[in-house]
């Protein structure tokens, strides 16, 4: 029994005719009529009705009918599964919070297309919360998210440290903070304050900083690469890890810049991580490798 045999028998009972059939199926109508007939004596029964006004389903072939759909359905569900896994082992995803996105992300990704040119890198931005759980459930291969030193690292990941950082403000170079080697929390409340939103990292390392003080006037970024958009415009300063801010191109150009928190001794720390159970593809190996190198040349170039 062969798969195309159901499909005949399909397309004629939904056709009603073997003539209409054999045109949709691009067949001559003897050899769809022959195919149909090989199958019936395999069964042992006769499937199709054949008249002058043109073929119908027999009682029997209609018992079969439902059984000759299920198995079409499974062949089209098969189908669709094994081409979702061709294109998933064509693409890496990557979630990511958005940090150390110039010295890491961007030179990383370059470097992997020159080794899988055929593969498709799909970065995804989200918050940490929703890097972990798709992670967990397959839905990104890899995660760049941030960590304070001392936090609890989620059990089911397995977790790669690649570069340490401090919390910095960052602001436009014509604040009046700029001027200071470093920023007090006195300094950074009299300012407009971007925050980042409930759900990302900074967003506690700022409330845990101004111990519940209310700067001057907030507003809230979806994530650092909006907020530093909002420095540069004009908008006020926000907080995040010196490795989001330094060498970024709003930074070289002179848009943002950034300085130390006084009296501050906090570790943020950039890690990439992937699901300890199931199977990890080849290339989001080679990408995860990549990025452990590429972070061991930047903290060198750093020293």
């Amino acid at each position: 029994m062969r798969i195309e045999q159901l499909e005949y028998i399909e397309a004629v009972t939904r056709l009603g005719s073997l003539r209409r059939a054999a045109e949709e199926l691009h067949l001559s109508q003897p050899a769809l009529s022959e195919t149909v007939r090989n199958l019936e004596r395999e069964l042992g029964v006769t499937v199709l009705d054949r008249k002058r006004s043109g073929a119908t389903i027999s009682d029997a072939g209609r018992e079969l009918l439902p059984h000759i759909i299920g198995v079409l359905d499974a062949v089209d569900r098969l189908r669709r599964a094994a081409d979702e896994q061709h294109r998933t082992s064509r693409t890496v995803r990557l979630g990511t919070v958005f940090a150390a996105t110039v010295p890491l992300l961007v030179p990383a990704i370059r470097e992997f297309h020159a080794l899988h040119s055929a593969t498709e890198v799909e970065v995804i931005a989200a918050q940490q919360s929703v890097i972990h759980r798709s992670l967990l459930e397959g839905g990104v291969d890899l995660g760049l998210v941030n960590y304070l030193e001392g936090d609890d690292l989620a059990p089911d990941l397995h977790t790669t440290e690649l570069l340490r950082g401090r919390p910095v403000v960052c602001l436009r170079p014509d604040s009046p903070l700029a001027s200071r080697e470093s920023v007090g929390v006195d300094d950074l409340l009299s300012e407009p304050l971007i925050v980042m939103r409930s759900g990302y990292l900074m967003h506690r390392f700022t409330h845990r900083l101004l111990k519940g003080r209310v700067p001057s006037f907030s507003y809230s970024a979806d994530g650092a690469e909006m907020g530093k958009l909002m420095v540069a415009e004009g908008l006020g300063a926000t907080v995040l890890p010196d490795y989001s801010v330094i060498g970024d191109p709003l930074e070289r150009t002179g848009a943002i810049t950034c300085r130390p928190l006084q009296d501050d001794t906090t570790t943020v720390l950039l890690v990439v991580q992937r699901s300890r159970s199931g199977s990890v593809t080849r290339a989001a190996r080679d990408l995860h490798r990549i990025f452990v190198e590429r972070a061991e040349a930047h903290r060198t170039e750093d020293v």
